[in-house]
């Protein structure tokens, strides 16, 4: 290894501070790129110690640059097919995800999981479960803690659960979960992946890295991820959970008690009346969290103590607050129709509905037919407003109202909804748009039901 060349980080975000972080601290010298003209590279600088070790480059890289380095890490908002990293690849550079160089430096027991949907609530599920049985225990990835930023404090007997992108597994090498699972599989991101058969694919690669001694958990349910375990890159055991079948092996639903069922024994695990949260997508969610916890060898009784405890996470179908005999909940983590249908299926009362954000050029068919009757207005706001008031009048549902953002939204509902109604956060679309992130969007969403009526 040439230890006189750079390691160039691709992407200036909280991912890329904290890979650069990382690899401060194995001792490497790092260019830290970005593509925004308006870049504070002081502010950015700040954020570093050893910045003597650091060289920041602002739009684009030229030759000489691209000599000085053997490796790029990319953040997970930059294509792996954009300018820079094709750049990149041309000088025959390896490109590593932010995942792959956690892995690298991590140690311990690693499960991931991945899916369109549902990847927050299980991974949460399954580090409340670790955290249980280990103080030793690490939940890392989009639920919130960079896996770069705690790689190195992991030893041999850690366990850690992160749950990854499709983003971050474009550009995995090694990365080697024991348990991997994907979660389900329905149409997301087709402005960067471009076809469903090129997202599932790289969804799949979550699991290309193990071998016979590991686990890959997939849905029955969705025959996307039920067809992966005939794919030829996977080589791990395949255990499946359903909602709706019978399974002779694996975690499905019989009566009203989730059971696992493996070797001809079944495991009873716990009633459904014993879980907290609601829904069919949830009990998915039990199930998936169930598997992956359990054939990452930890007892069963904790694993029942934890379910049993948990509380889902914030953004997701949240109740917030009632007001004047309206309820309000907060799903603005649903990013995609697939999760905005669940958001709609789990309320038992008319909906004024809240829809709209970045255009991820996604067909929102399925959504506005799940209205089924139940959603009494939509409200539309972002870059997606027209393209889903015309799918909504193609299905002649024409009750829409448009606003110029969140507030007007949350005001626009207020007056539309009455006693007994709910109003619904549920966008359908990513939040980039108008927003920072889902949470940003949720939170704002809180603090505007908060303040009707003071």
């Amino acid at each position: 290894m040439d230890i006189q060349k750079k390691v160039l980080v691709i992407g200036a975000g909280i991912s890329g501070i904290n890979a650069g972080r990382l690899l401060l601290e194995k001792g490497e010298q790092i260019i830290l790129y970005d593509d925004r003209a308006d870049t504070d590279v002081e502010k950015l600088l700040e954020q570093f110690e050893d910045r003597e070790k650091i060289s920041v480059v602002i739009g684009s890289v030229n030759e000489k640059i691209l000599s000085e380095i053997r490796l790029a890490i990319i953040s997970p908002g930059v294509a792996a097919d954009s300018d820079i990293a094709n750049a990149v690849r041309e000088y025959e550079i390896p490109i590593w995800s932010e995942i792959e160089l956690a892995y690298r430096e991590g140690a311990g027991h690693l499960a991931a999981i991945t899916g369109t949907n549902g990847k927050t609530t299980t991974t949460s599920l399954v580090g409340d479960i670790f955290k249980k049985y280990s103080d030793n225990s690490f939940t890392v990835g989009n639920i919130g803690i960079p896996y770069t930023e705690v790689a190195r404090q992991m030893n041999d007997d850690s366990y850690t659960v992160a749950e990854v992108s499709s983003f971050q597994l474009e550009t995995i090498d090694q990365f080697c979960p024991h348990v991997s699972a994907v979660l389900n599989v329905t149409p997301d991101h087709l402005n960067r992946h471009y076809t469903m058969e090129n997202y599932a694919s790289i969804k799949l690669d979550i699991c290309k890295n193990q071998t016979e001694q590991d686990y890959l958990i997939l849905n029955y349910d969705d025959p996307i991820t039920r067809k992966m375990a005939q794919d030829e890159r996977v080589k791990a055991k395949v255990v499946f959970f359903s909602l709706s079948h019978d399974l002779e092996e694996g975690i499905c639903m019989k009566g009203d008690s989730i059971v696992l069922r493996e070797n001809g024994t079944e495991h009873v695990v716990i009633d459904r009346k014993d879980l907290i949260l609601l829904g069919g997508h949830n009990l998915e969610n039990y199930m998936a969290g169930i598997g992956i916890a359990y054939y990452m060898g930890i007892p069963m009784d904790v694993i029942v103590e934890t379910v049993k405890e948990f509380k889902g996470v914030a953004h997701r179908i949240e109740f917030v607050r009632e007001v004047n005999g309206v309820t309000y909940y907060n799903d603005s983590k649903a990013t995609n129709p697939d999760a905005a249908v669940k958001g709609i299926q789990a309320m038992n009362r008319r909906t004024v509905l809240i829809g709209g954000g970045l255009d991820k050029k996604v067909p929102f068919d399925d959504w506005i037919k799940a209205f089924d009757g139940k959603v009494k207005r939509l409200v539309l706001l972002g870059e997606t407003a027209q393209i889903i008031a015309d799918t909504a009048e193609k299905y002649g549902f024409t009750e829409v109202s448009f606003v110029k953002d969140l507030k007007e939204a949350v005001d626009v509902c207020a007056g539309a909804a009455e006693p007994g109604d709910a109003v619904l956060l549920s966008p359908a679309c990513a939040s980039w748009d108008m927003f920072k992130s889902y949470e940003v969007r949720g939170d704002l969403f809180k603090e505007y039901v908060n303040e009707l009526g003071v």
